[in-house]
């Protein structure tokens, strides 16, 4: 890699050399922390000094808060339209109607297009591993276009090479090629977790595959998957239908919809809010394209990123982080495609409840350690003269905006409401504006709460069969556990959220947390 891109390996402030530069990236760091501290500690400040200014901000915010859940039900709504219609398409049919293929592709058709799969693994036992196998095989896409790479970690080799080996002789004529291969420990600059294991994957891949069969890089759809994915029958020929279609399909990131559904009815309530909340977040987003980013399991092309050099090993957040490294990399040429198609995943669970909310915790604050993002950002922005500045400005708020929101929000709107009751003083209380705040902001909350109808809907229609040890009155509890809301989003959400952001205010940088999760009834480690 270049000297003047050497900024797109950067994992924090510490991999540069130069001290300026050292110093400028880690004021980048502390800033979101900043901005977020600031807004609590003010609001406390203020509804001692300005009670009457902070009651009317109360108000506001709980207004805008109202009209913001009632914009993201729409789009929550025509999300899951969009994808049920697309898992009822026949997408190998529209792929034999295209048309000749003008995008910039080496294709002749869509049989020239091959799928790599990244599977990286650790300590995960034989029958999780072998379900997702049996999901790519159920596929409806040809199997002689796929090639899989199964990466288990030196660290748990025992338990690996044992899973590997069956694999390999369970799936090795099911696909056009299944490669196995060890991810070494202690390699230097690199964080043990999933991003790195995939990076070696991805290298180990066009060494021993795609080189010497001298397929071309342009021709070849990587999809980097948690080792716990279901895939739906028609990913492949839905995501090939989406390649080839896009004006840009090297400059693009496809991202299907995450389902936590695998193990949702052995999950206890807490954890099924959780799952569905995040489902259905992340399904509301595909219907705002220009504001995704990659997250967890997604697809790009290989000349993509084989451009980047693989993904960074140096981070935690690799799933986001691919699609900054490919944004500067092109120069903001880059974008990230809604698949509206979905894929299933573990919820969290445990043996004990209390093993539970722990684990769910860990997780959220791992995958709000991804504020690590805003300083990578502005920092490229910095060094990066190409991109419009007008691009820069919006992406970094949007960037800067949903992190601060993720870790203060709730927090606000259910708790700032009775700040200037507590703080304000006998002047304000004795007010008419302190007598109707509560009434006031429990009304907006109360209408606020009615888009849990939806919530709910949404989560009887997504439920996978019962199993047949399961309680029927299982239906009731789903349906009023929709009352941990509040509950969910403080505890399990916003304060894991500023606790990672900690993390960066202070410089003690996280390593990788493997989630543990249990799946009937057998406990097993998933990146």
């Amino acid at each position: 890699m270049s000297d003047d891109t050497y900024y797109l390996k950067i994992g924090t402030a510490r991999d540069l050399k130069n001290k300026l530069e050292r110093r400028i990236y880690r004021f980048f760091e502390m800033l979101t922390p900043l901005i977020s501290l600031s807004i609590l500690i003010l609001s406390v400040v203020l509804s001692f000094c300005l009670p009457v200014w902070v009651a009317f901000f109360i108000i506001l915010y709980d207004t805008y808060w109202l009209f913001r859940t009632i914009y993201f039900a729409f789009y929550l709504r025509a999300g899951y339209e969009q994808m049920k219609q697309n898992e009822k398409e026949d997408w190998l049919k529209k792929l034999l109607q295209l048309p000749a293929i003008q995008n910039g592709l080496p294709v002749q058709s869509w049989q020239d297009i091959y799928h790599l799969v990244i599977l990286p693994m650790y300590k995960e036992p034989l029958e999780i591993v072998e379900q997702t196998f049996e999901s790519i095989k159920k596929t409806d896409y040809p199997k002689d276009k796929i090639m899989v790479v199964l990466s288990y970690e030196e660290r748990a080799r025992a338990e690996g090479e044992a899973v590997a080996q069956a694999i390999q002789k369970k799936y090795a004529q099911e696909f056009y090629k299944l490669l196995t291969t060890c991810h070494p420990a202690n390699l230097e600059g690199e964080i043990a977790g999933h991003g790195s294991n995939d990076a070696w994957a991805g290298k180990q891949a066009k060494e021993l595959l795609i080189d010497p069969l001298k397929i071309p890089y342009e021709n070849i759809i990587v999809s980097s998957f948690d080792i716990d994915s279901v895939f739906y029958p028609k990913y492949f020929s839905c995501l090939t239908y989406k390649y080839l279609t896009t004006e840009k399909p090297c400059r693009t990131s496809y991202q299907p919809v995450p389902l936590y559904l695998n193990n949702i009815w052995e999950a206890p309530s807490v954890s099924r809010v959780f799952s569905f909340s995040s489902t259905f977040w992340h399904t509301m987003n595909q219907e705002r394209p220009e504001k995704l980013i990659t997250f967890s399991s997604h697809a790009m092309s290989f000349k993509a990123l084989a451009d980047v050099g693989f993904k960074q090993p140096n981070v935690i957040s690799d799933d986001s982080r691919i699609f900054w490294q490919c944004f500067f990399k092109y120069n903001g040429d880059y974008r990230v495609e809604p698949l509206l198609y979905p894929v299933s995943m573990d919820a969290n669970a445990a043996p004990n409840i209390f093993t539970t909310l722990k684990n769910i915790y860990k997780q959220q604050k791992r995958w709000a350690y991804g504020v690590g993002e805003v300083p990578y950002f502005i920092f490229g922005c910095l060094k990066n003269k190409v991109i419009p500045l007008k691009k820069k400005i919006f992406m970094g708020f949007d960037l800067i905006e949903g992190h601060v929101t993720w870790a203060v929000s709730s927090i606000l709107i259910f708790c700032l409401g009775w700040l200037p009751i507590f703080f304000g003083g006998p002047q304000f209380t004795q007010t008419l504006l302190s007598y109707n705040l509560p009434k006031i902001t429990s009304l907006i909350l109360t209408i606020n709460m009615l888009g849990l109808v939806l919530s709910i809907y949404l989560t009887l229609v997504l439920l996978p069969p019962r199993p047949i040890q399961s309680n029927r009155l299982k239906y009731v509890l789903v349906i009023f556990e929709w009352v941990l809301v509040p509950f969910v989003i403080i505890f399990f959400s916003a304060l894991p959220a500023l606790h990672a952001q900690l993390h960066w205010l202070f410089g003690k940088y996280m390593g990788f947390w493997v989630t543990p999760k249990i799946r009937k009834d057998s406990q097993y480690a998933s990146q």
